[in-house]
């Protein structure tokens, strides 16, 4: 089974980042055969001394590393905070070996008050993944706090948003990519609408 994994960076159980990487992950979902499997590793979850101490012997840190390494693409989403990614998506990485992300697909994405921030992912962000041997780096996907307003417990992505997100599944499914085999064919905008709008989960 490929699996593809996604790293949420945000300290809260209820973010914007979580938000837009629930929009990609569904999308992903529902454009994949049964042969792929979308799993979540909120880092938040991760025991914060063992994290703290950089101890990979601890079964849950040397759990989460290991995803990473059996990944083939990556997701990676975080909040932006003055100008730099999450703290604890940082601790995370700093913990993954030399060239842990070499040969995989990654997806950045990251939310933030305003369009301001949105070069931390190419100033902070992307040279980290690059240092941690990713070579293939896919756009970006930024969303300002405008972007993603909030919608009863959770966030809803304006028609924009949407479109960016389309792109990028467009990009991982496209048939040069050969990254994900077996796919289905992306849904149309009239049923990715309908399915998406019940998979606004908050984290």
């Amino acid at each position: 089974m490929s699996t593809i994994l996604s790293l949420l960076g945000s300290p809260s159980a209820r973010s914007r980042s979580g938000t837009l990487l629930a929009q990609l992950e569904a999308r992903l979902a529902l454009a994949l055969d049964d042969g792929h499997a979308v799993v979540r590793l909120a880092l938040r979850e991760l025991p914060a001394e063992a994290l703290l101490r950089g101890d990979g012997s601890d079964r849950a840190i040397a759990g989460a590393v290991a995803a990473v390494r059996d990944a083939r693409l990556l997701l990676i989403a975080t909040p932006i905070y003055k100008a730099a990614y999450s703290g604890l998506l940082k601790t995370f990485l700093d913990l993954l070996p030399l060239d842990a992300l070499r040969g995989k697909t990654i997806v950045p994405l990251a939310t933030g008050g305003s369009s301001a921030h949105l070069l931390a992912l190419d100033y902070a962000l992307k040279p980290v993944l690059a240092a941690l041997g990713a070579r293939d780096i896919r756009d970006a996907v930024y969303a300002s706090d405008a972007q993603l307003p909030p919608d009863g417990a959770s966030y809803a992505p304006v028609h924009e948003l949407n479109e960016r997100l389309d792109r990028v599944l467009a990009d991982l499914l496209a048939p040069r990519a050969e990254l994900l085999p077996g796919r289905r064919a992306p849904p149309g905008p009239r049923a990715s609408a309908v399915e998406l709008a019940a998979l606004r989960c908050p984290a």
